[in-house]
């Protein structure tokens, strides 16, 4: 299997290059949201037309992988890569122009669009280069927690640039970063996609892809380290702020610690990958997010409601979403280096398929302001991938070159 480049870029000078088109998908829904109120009679439209804006750019990022994957398989990373970048920058250029409902929607999928092209080619070429190599543990687990680090702060950062600037400067901000973004690709990525003389039919890449347990069982793990963290996303405002009287500003920085402890944890994705190997990173995540869910479910039942019952749990599970996030990705995608457009495609797609619908039916159907919604995905979907290890079997893959 041969690459047209080789790449040769130190971690630091690879995280430079490859984390702002990991944060920009997120950012183009987070640091919009602060504004979403007052959307409906800036475009004189109804308030159910603005969260059609939301939804479908969820929506779009998701789907639109299924479709910019393979195409990076059949073109390359680079082309897509870069397509997706001068996409995302002319549609948030856009959407800072327009006063039209029907444009800000039509453009807020070409902004999703592009963000989905830019984000699979870089976990495309994260597999190529690190699918072998411990650095990958490392890039895997601070992209992880980049995308739980965003939601927390994004609002607050877009709320500040709506005071200071207006609304239409958060989209200048996005294509801004977006063109730096692209143009320090331009001249720095290398096509990395393996050259292939028969490349496969995508009938075929989707049905290797789906009948692989290896694979369902990384994608369920990385989908219980991601649900763990909508679930807490999702009710930690009513626990922090409703129930436990937390102002706003407390509320973010208490927030925010299950993020700093992603990353710290992140840093050290390497030692363990080389420690456990891939599966045993896998299976102790697991048992953290069990161990966490048993101390939710003891400070909901046993002791009273603090920030000590519910946060600490929280540390736990942040550390197994560090773990999980490290070894996710390149166990899922392993056996599919000439196709790793199209196996990264179907992995996020599934796992934000099981976020999008699994998480909602927790934060929905249990109670609110408690600590279950968390506890019970942690637990069931934890306990499913365990399964799915039992029957993979032992993997003991080499995680170093």
């Amino acid at each position: 299997m041969l690459y047209p480049k080789v790449w040769t870029y130190s971690l630091p000078a690879a995280l430079l290059l490859m984390a702002p088109f990991d944060l920009l998908a997120s950012l183009g829904m987070d640091i919009y949201l602060p504004v979403v109120v007052r959307m409906p009679a800036v475009l004189r439209t109804t308030p159910a037309t603005i969260q059609l804006t939301l939804s479908l750019y969820m929506i779009v990022l998701g789907c639109g992988q299924l479709l910019f994957g393979p195409l990076a398989d059949r073109i390359g990373r680079r082309p897509v890569l870069l397509g997706g970048a001068f996409l995302f920058a002319l549609a948030s250029a856009g959407l800072a122009m327009t006063s039209s409902a029907g444009v800000f929607i039509a453009l807020r999928v070409l902004q999703s669009a592009g963000g989905a092209a830019a984000l699979v080619a870089t976990f495309a070429t994260v597999r190529d280069v690190y699918a072998a190599r411990p650095e990958g543990a490392i890039i895997y687990g601070l992209f992880g927690s980049m995308l739980a680090f965003v939601p927390a702060f994004a609002p607050m950062f877009g709320a500040l640039v709506d005071h200071m600037f207006g609304w239409r400067a958060i989209f200048w901000l996005l294509a801004g970063l977006a063109v730096l973004s692209g143009l320090h690709a331009f001249l720095r990525w290398p096509e990395t996609c393996p050259v292939q003389t028969h490349p496969a039919t995508l009938q075929g890449s989707f049905g290797r892809v789906f009948s692989s347990v290896t694979f369902w069982t990384y994608t369920m793990g990385f989908s219980t380290a991601m649900g763990t963290f909508f679930t807490y996303f999702s009710t930690a405002p009513r626990i922090l702020m409703q129930a436990l009287g937390l102002s706003s500003t407390m509320f973010s920085l208490v927030f925010a610690t299950v993020a700093l402890v992603m990353i710290v944890c992140s840093r050290f994705g390497g030692v363990f990958v080389r420690r456990w190997g891939q599966q045993g990173c896998l299976v102790r995540g697991m048992a953290l997010f069990l161990a966490g869910a048993v101390l939710l479910i003891a400070g909901q039942m046993v002791l009273p409601i603090s920030i000590a019952t519910f946060m600490v749990p929280m540390w736990i599970m942040a550390c197994a979403i560090s773990l999980t996030s490290a070894v996710a990705a390149n166990g899922a995608l392993h056996d599919f280096g000439d196709i790793a457009g199209t196996a990264t495609a179907i992995y996020y797609f599934i796992q934000s398929v099981i976020v999008g619908a699994a998480g909602t039916l927790a934060v929905v159907l249990l109670p609110e302001a408690s600590f279950w919604p968390v506890a019970v995905f942690a637990a069931v979907a934890a306990v499913a991938t365990l399964g799915l290890v039992s029957l993979s079997g032992r993997d003991e893959r080499p995680v170093t070159l």
